[in-house]
């Protein structure tokens, strides 16, 4: 008897679960893909709001953050959003700029399918701003995995912003890989890749 209420009490804890399971996965489905794009807003308006409260330097700081955080991921919208439509991008590759969000975007995916594990550390960052225009440069350490293989890279970056809109954005990218120190084994490449995506 004791054996069989046992088994009563589990059988009804496992329906009260699948009834919470239910209820909640009803509760997911029911919310609209509008709806979802109002909390997308809501979070996006709220971001705003935040970086509103911040000095011109913070708002920069925040956005190379997210520059670089939507780099290693892969997020192209939140990509875009950190770069001018008419951005312009020097590169340490012996190639002519690459002029415009578009052109950058298209050689951008294509290097980044191949990586995979990648992680980008910015250091010593130094902001100047006059009035919508400003400045800045850093230094990084790329890592990552390419096609397979370990791969890390050393450089400097310099970018120039504008405040359009109210909402700063990047409209040139140099960047320059630093040679590796002499006596520091070079990472190996089978095939010509770059040592790092151009833009970070």
């Amino acid at each position: 008897m004791e054996k069989q209420f046992g088994m009563e009490r589990r059988f009804d804890g496992l329906r009260r679960a699948l009834t919470l399971l239910l209820a909640a996965g009803f509760l997911l489905a029911s919310i609209s893909p509008a709806e979802q794009k109002d909390k997308k807003k809501k979070k996006e308006d709220a971001n705003t709001s935040n970086t509103a409260l911040m000095s011109d330097q913070q708002q920069i700081d925040y956005m190379l953050s997210e520059m670089t955080g939507a780099l290693q991921v892969g997020d192209v919208e939140k990509l875009h959003s950190t770069y001018a439509d008419d951005v312009s991008m020097v590169s340490d590759n012996w190639a002519p700029p690459v002029m415009g969000w578009a052109n950058y975007l298209a050689i951008y995916q294509q290097q980044r399918a191949r990586l995979q594990r990648v992680r980008m550390d910015r250091t010593n960052t130094f902001i100047k701003v006059k009035g919508d225009v400003a400045w800045a440069c850093y230094q990084w350490n790329f890592i990552a995995t390419l096609d397979g293989q370990p791969m890390q890279s050393q450089g400097q970056t310099t970018v120039v912003m504008e405040k359009r809109n109210g909402h700063w954005v990047i409209v040139h990218n140099h960047t320059s890989l630093t040679p590796p120190a002499s006596g520091t084994p070079a990472t190996p490449t089978s095939q010509r890749a770059p040592a790092k995506p151009n833009g970070f």
